[in-house]
Formats: structure tokens, C-alpha cells, sequence
């Protein structure tokens, strides 16, 4: 039985629960090696098991390190349990209602946050996937010549995605930003069909064997734009150079939106500070002003203040870290990109 099953075992004792339900994609695949592409039902016991659709019980006999069993119906996963004797019974707060209603009248039900809670800390193996999801990533940026480049956003991101994936990747992390001019202060732009103007801010990212890395670059040609862009790497530096284990979370927030703020542009920085990330791109813990979780060695997050100026221009700097005695950068893209 694997490690990350005994921890949930022994959770579950603790909590006086007999046994847990995982549905979320990644959860599966963290327990059992198995990511499904329909759906699955993973029940995490003394003797665990993968409830499999039809069409991936190829895909889940070859990959899954705990059993597998071809999904029937709901109502045959509740005979089973109930064989079994179980009575109570843990699930993920994000399990579908129309799930819950199917099992709440039969079992003492709550949710729990195991697996999250143990994804927090990253495995060795985790943390080289991610470094090389990273150097993937940033190889490909490298290929692009954005500075010279008469392309438009669409093209640019279509390009950088082609070069994530010629370099290794599976595919890209999330949907790649690639804004600029006035549409840079949108945080979550969606490239257009117009040419590059300036700034320039990309946001990317690229899958390598199921995880996940995460980066930001902003290039600025005014001297208002630059300036800007001093006050958000100033942030992104010295909020890492702050981290280390024991540390709250929205501490280290409050570094980077201190800085932002002391500036005058506090009201300007309008997300938090970053974001943990693995098999998937958006995990806990967060670098935000409510998360009072304590940094401990193994977790990876990002680091990414941000200014955005409405109707005029946005400004972020992101870098992945991992956290050991301090925080570590993972890959070696410089800040300033087009000096």
C-alpha cells in the first residue's frame, strides 16, 4: 500500500470515518497513478479501490496501482460498502450534489480535505516533474522573437504553445495569455487578433508528465512603464527573498502587496500574491491576505504581484518557487526580458 493511502488510512481512524470518496480527477490520479478521462469513483479503505467507466478500464488496468473495478452503477458502489459494513463515510467538499443526494441517506457523511491537504507537500519525483515542466516552458518562450515580432497575440501564444509541445510537453498548463497595450490590465486576457502593441505580458505555462509550471513575463518600453515594472520586481524579489518554512501564507502576501501599496498603487494590485501548483495548475496553499497556512519544505508556489492600471496598461512578474530553508526559483528566465 502506498504512502499517501497509509497517511489517509490513518486520517480516517482519527476522524472516526471507515472510508473516503474521491471523485476530483487529480485526487484519483495522486492515490492511484490513474488519471481518468470520463469519470471515476475512487474509494479509499482498507482495501482500496478505482471504480472505472467502460471506456477507461484499458487506461486504468495499465496505470493504477490499487484495484480496479468496472463502474456498474452507483447503487452497486453502495451494496459493496454497505457488505462491507461500512457506516461513515468522507468525501471532498467539491463532490458533486447530485452525488451526495445518492449517498446521504445510507452513510454519515463529511468532508474532508486528506488529499488535498497531503498534496500540499510536493514528492522529489513531484518537484522534478515541475522543474522540468519549467525548463520546458521557459525553452520554448526563449524560441519566440517577441521583440521583433509584426505577429498578433493569437499567433504568438499559437506559437508558443507549438513550442511547449515540440519540447516535451503534453500540452500547455492553461489557456496561454498572451496581451498587450491598454488589454494587459486584464489579468485573465484572452489574446486577440491584433498585432503586438506595447507592453507585452505573457502568462504560460506547460504540463510535463501531469504537472504543472507557471510563468509571467511583462515587457515595457516607456519610462512609465518601466517604473511600473520596478515596483512590481521589487515586490516579486523581495517577497521571495522573505519566505521560509513557518511562515504564514498571507504573510508573505503582505510583503509583496506592502511594497505595491507603500508606491501608492495598493488598490492596483488586485489578486493575491500566488498560488501553489502541481497536478494541477491552481492547488493550496496561496500567497493571499486570508491564508493563514504555515509554509512548510517540499510545498511550490508562485510568486506574482501585479499592477494594472485600467485603460492604460498591466504589469506581473511570476516565478514558481520551491521552499526549502528559504524559496528556491525554479528555472532560470530573467525578470527583464527585452534589455
Amino acid at each position: 500500500m502506498n504512502l499517501h493511502i497509509s497517511n489517509i488510512l490513518k486520517d480516517l481512524e482519527k476522524d472516526d470515518f471507515q472510508a473516503y470518496l474521491l471523485t476530483e480527477f487529480t485526487n484519483v490520479e495522486y492515490i492511484s497513478g490513474y488519471r481518468p478521462t470520463s469519470f471515476a469513483f475512487c474509494i479509499i479503505k482498507e482495501n482500496p479501490v478505482v471504480y472505472a467507466s467502460g471506456m477507461d478500464m484499458e487506461l486504468a488496468n495499465k496505470n493504477s496501482s490499487i484495484e480496479v473495478r468496472k463502474y456498474e452503477s452507483f447503487e452497486v458502489i453502495i451494496d459493496e460498502l454497505k457488505k462491507e459494513s461500512v457506516k461513515s463515510l468522507a468525501i471532498e467538499p467539491s463532490l458533486p450534489f447530485s452525488t451526495y443526494v445518492k449517498i446521504r441517506d445510507d452513510f454519515e457523511v463529511d468532508s474532508k480535505t486528506y488529499v488535498n491537504r497531503q498534496r500540499m507537500i510536493k514528492t522529489p519525483s513531484g518537484i522534478e516533474k515541475i522543474t522540468k515542466a519549467t525548463e520546458i516552458a521557459q525553452e520554448s518562450f526563449k524560441q519566440l522573437d517577441i521583440l521583433n515580432n509584426n505577429c498578433s497575440e493569437k499567433e504568438v501564444a499559437f506559437d508558443l504553445v507549438r513550442h511547449m509541445i515540440e519540447n516535451g510537453a503534453s500540452k500547455e498548463s492553461f489557456d496561454t495569455i498572451v496581451t498587450s497595450g491598454a488589454s494587459s490590465s486584464l489579468p485573465h486576457a484572452i489574446p486577440e487578433d491584433k498585432k503586438l502593441s506595447q507592453p507585452i505580458l505573457v502568462d504560460w505555462g506547460a504540463i510535463y508528465d501531469g504537472y504543472c509550471s507557471d510563468n509571467t513575463r511583462t515587457m515595457v518600453y516607456t519610462e512609465f512603464q518601466h517604473e511600473i515594472w520596478d515596483i512590481v520586481a521589487e515586490a516579486h524579489d523581495k517577497a521571495i527573498k522573505a519566505i521560509r518554512p513557518g511562515m504564514k501564507c498571507c504573510e508573505v502576501d503582505k510583503v509583496a502587496r506592502d511594497i505595491i501599496e507603500d508606491y501608492g498603487y495598493g488598490d492596483k494590485f488586485i489578486h493575491s500574491t500566488g498560488h501553489s501548483l502541481g497536478l494541477d495548475i491552481h492547488e493550496s496553499p496561496g500567497f493571499s491576505p486570508r491564508d493563514e497556512t504555515v509554509i512548510e519544505k517540499g510545498m511550490v508556489l508562485t510568486v506574482e504581484p501585479g499592477i494594472y492600471l485600467e485603460g492604460e496598461f498591466g504589469v506581473r512578474l511570476e516565478d514558481t518557487v520551491e521552499i526549502n530553508n528559504g524559496a528556491k526559483i525554479i528555472g532560470n528566465l530573467p525578470l527583464m526580458i527585452n534589455e
